[in-house]
């Protein structure tokens, strides 16, 4: 946001020291990014009249212009522009000039032709930003007198701010000279216009359709238009600003806007003299906006009308080019709006088009600033057409959505202290924020009533902060906050760092990949595509999923180590993963999942052994529910009734024939989300026994959809308390064996805590440990 140090002392005597302005605006949170002296005049370009213009033939990119100086001498001058035309006063800068870029003006030669001098752009001469022609000087300019003279060039300084969008009235220079003043201590200029309307009464109909787009709308026709150039001050000052002179009544709508934060739009009255209409767009429907070009518009669009329907305006944005202010116009209504910033927006997004109008109406507009916009802007307009009329009547169409000219917030002035660590009266309160345009009543907990101009004040905090930034941060003092509790690690902290420690010990490499996925990169690993999200705006096409499961990317880093004849490859990584919740939001959680490369399905149990053991969980394993992707045969899932908590075994061998990896991968995934938030229970000191121990051997003939852990649970169900290990150490397929089936072994250790056991006793147990393999369909071999 540009500011000009000379409108802003139009509002107040803020004095000449720019460096203590500029850290006045910085201290109130108004950062100043850069202060910038324009308007500094150098000899040497004088004023020149076109004489003629000549093409070369062999010249495309610039014309021969003939031009007087005053002297009756004809100078000739290579030109790159062509919006002069012959009669037209343009600064000429002659020979030996030194230009603010540190040229220096000398005779040049193209097609063996010199150069006497150069025609000069607004931005060259340092006085404007405009560079897209010459600089045209008003008719009225003499011919020879310098050209900051002719113009009425004065120095400025240009502050500017980087306004955060939670402060909408400082996009204003009032806004911004209200702040200053209440920090400095000094009155604010009340610059209330005399203009008030006097000719005979013309309203113009409004008809609001979409109430919440545009919860008011005014109308007031001004007669007694004459189109001209507006003064050179007001050119000066938009130039300053960043934006082109048009003609008075363009410019003195932009300067309105800039001045007090209140976008205004002036329409020629002959297309819109009938009424307005305020409605959403029609998918389809083409308009054509001021800077000429067509746009197809959809229903996110707020569009303003005439009243035969014909689209006029984009709210907020911009205006058409058929209802634009001419040469000839003499009537004009004067719309000033207010409508609601999502909504600008979201046109702002359809069309990728900013103006100085939307970028105020997408943080915040006034709703109630209409009146002294209109004043302001008679008051200027006037300057051009002293026969200028404002006619009575002003239309002025309002919606249930329109927020109330003022809100009250309660304010605790003990608040106020445990907060800021300062004690304030309500005085002192009063006099913080009644240069503001607070109203503060009460004694101990105040109500301040919030104007209209300052949206952000919704909460106490709010009202805190203001007087905080108004005592100044800087003398708030330093305050250390206390706590009951030293700083410490978390307790879901504490066992992510043990995990990651363990997993590390085991000789697994932490990896990192893209949380963002191409379409079919989870489906191509059996991860259910219909659960993702897809990103509405990706950097990359290939990066338009959030992924749902860690294990896409662990397999794309075991392909790519293996494709560069890598070896001993085993990978983890703790990461989120995303997938579609019920309501908009994914159902995010943590999670681990391990890979090692070249091994089979025992090694993601030993892995599941060592990280249950290390976080002190447990988990039902369900052979027969193996998730998608996973070896079908060869995984179980982890279960707690029916909370999952993941899955450990062997990926599908079609999923590693898809990805081009060669061998067994052996996979753990575990949903940490949950098993990070337990608390272990308190370890129980058990008894050793000292009494020896038994072994027995069993092999048993089971099919194969019989899972291995399965039998190896129902042995550990039938030995009961005496039964202390059972552990599978061999399975057989082949000769002996029929088809569909395999041979498993298993060796039962039995151990009594209090004697040693008999025979019988060993008996007993192993004859229950056949019949429950029996009852499995399994049979002892």
């Amino acid at each position: 946001m540009k500011i000009l140090h000379s409108w802003l002392k139009e509002f107040g005597d803020f004095g000449d020291d720019i460096d203590a302005l500029a850290d006045h605006m910085t201290a109130l949170g108004l950062a100043v990014e850069s202060v910038d002296r324009v308007g500094a005049t150098f000899p040497g370009v004088v004023v020149a009249e076109v004489k003629r213009l000549e093409r070369h033939p062999d010249a495309a990119k610039v014309q021969r212009v003939f031009v007087d100086a005053g002297d009756g001498a004809e100078r000739h001058v290579w030109c790159g522009a062509n919006n002069m035309a012959v009669g037209d006063k343009v600064p000429l800068a002659t020979l030996g000039t030194t230009m603010p870029d540190g040229r220096v003006i000398a005779q040049r030669g193209i097609l063996g032709i010199d150069s006497e001098g150069m025609l000069c752009s607004a931005i060259e001469l340092g006085i404007g930003a405009d560079a897209s022609g010459l600089m045209i000087l008003p008719s009225s300019a003499t011919l020879g007198q310098d050209v900051f003279n002719a113009i009425g060039v004065t120095p400025d300084v240009v502050f500017d701010l980087d306004v955060t969008r939670n402060r909408p009235d400082c996009f204003g220079h009032l806004g911004v000279a209200r702040e200053l003043a209440a920090r400095m201590k000094i009155a604010l200029a009340k610059k209330s216009p005399d203009i008030a309307a006097t000719g005979e009464a013309k309203s113009i109909p409004v008809d609001i359709r979409d109430a919440d787009g545009c919860p008011r709308f005014t109308v007031t026709t001004l007669s007694g238009i004459r189109v001209c150039d507006s003064p050179d001050w007001i050119a000066q000052r938009l130039a300053h600003a960043g934006m082109r002179a048009i003609n008075n009544v363009v410019d003195v709508s932009n300067l309105v806007n800039l001045e007090l934060n209140q976008p205004n739009h002036a329409y020629d009255v002959r297309s819109v003299e009938r009424g307005f209409i305020v409605r959403r767009a029609v998918d389809g429907e083409r308009f054509t906006t001021l800077d000429g070009v067509e746009r197809e518009l959809s229903g996110v669009d707020l569009v303003i009308c005439n009243a035969q329907d014909a689209v006029v305006g984009i709210a907020g944005i911009m205006g058409g080019l058929e209802s634009e202010v001419r040469p000839d116009t003499t009537t004009i209504a004067l719309e000033i709006a207010h409508f609601d910033a999502a909504a600008i927006a979201r046109s702002v997004s359809h069309h990728g088009l900013r103006t100085e109008a939307s970028l105020r109406f997408e943080r915040g507009v006034d709703p109630y600033g209409a009146e002294r916009a209109v004043a302001r802007f008679a008051e200027l307009l006037s300057l051009t057409c002293p026969n200028l009329v404002v006619h009575r009547g002003m239309t002025d169409a309002r919606t249930p959505a329109l927020v109330s000219p003022t809100s009250q917030v309660k304010l605790r002035l003990g608040r106020v202290e445990r907060v800021l660590g300062v004690s304030v009266d309500v005085d002192r309160v009063r006099t913080i924020l009644g240069p503001l345009g607070f109203v503060v009543d009460g004694g101990t907990d105040a109500l301040v009533t919030v104007p209209s101009w300052r949206p952000d004040c919704v909460t106490e905090i709010d009202l805190v902060e203001e007087i905080a930034r108004h005592i100044g941060y800087e003398n708030l003092g330093k305050i250390v906050p206390t706590s009951p509790v030293h700083g410490r690690l978390s307790e879901v902290q504490l066992r992510r760092r043990a995990l990651r420690q363990v997993v590390r010990s085991l000789g697994i490499s932490e990896a990192m990949p893209n949380p963002f996925l191409a379409p079919g990169d989870q489906a191509a690993v059996g991860v259910d595509e219909a659960k993702a999200l897809r990103l509405a705006n990706p950097l990359v096409a290939e990066e338009s999923m959030l992924r749902t499961s860690l294990r896409p990317g662990l397999l794309k880093a075991i392909a790519y180590n293996q494709s560069h004849r890598n070896d001993s490859i085993a990978l983890f990584e703790i990461g989120h993963v995303y997938p579609q919740g019920n309501e908009q939001l994914p159902d995010e959680f943590e999670a681990l999942c391990i890979m090692v490369a070249d091994v089979d399905a025992s090694r993601a149990a030993a892995l599941w052994s060592q990280v249950s053991s290390a976080l002190e969980i447990g988990a039902q394993l369900v052979g027969d529910a193996a998730p998608s992707g996973y070896h079908a045969t060869r995984s179980v899932a982890l279960r707690r009734g029916k909370i999952e908590l993941g899955a450990f075994g062997e990926i599908d061998p079609a999923v590693l024939h898809r990805l081009g990896i060669v061998g067994r991968v052996a996979c753990l995934e575990l949903n940490l989300s949950i098993v990070l938030a337990e608390s272990p229970k308190p370890h129980a000191a058990q008894q050793v026994s000292k009494f020896p121990s038994s072994d027995f051997d069993l092999a048993f003939v089971v099919a194969d959809d019989v899972a291995a852990s399965q039998v190896q649970r129902s042995l550990r169900q039938a030995g009961g308390a005496l039964a202390v290990e059972v552990r599978q150490f061999d399975v057989y397929r082949g000769k002996g064996v029929p088809d569909g089936h395999r041979s498993i072994a298993y060796r039962i250790r039995l151990q009594a805590p209090d004697k040693t056991l008999t025979d019988e006793a060993v008996a007993e147990v192993r004859t229950k440990c056949i019949q429950a393999v029996e009852k499995l369909g399994g049979t002892l071999r």
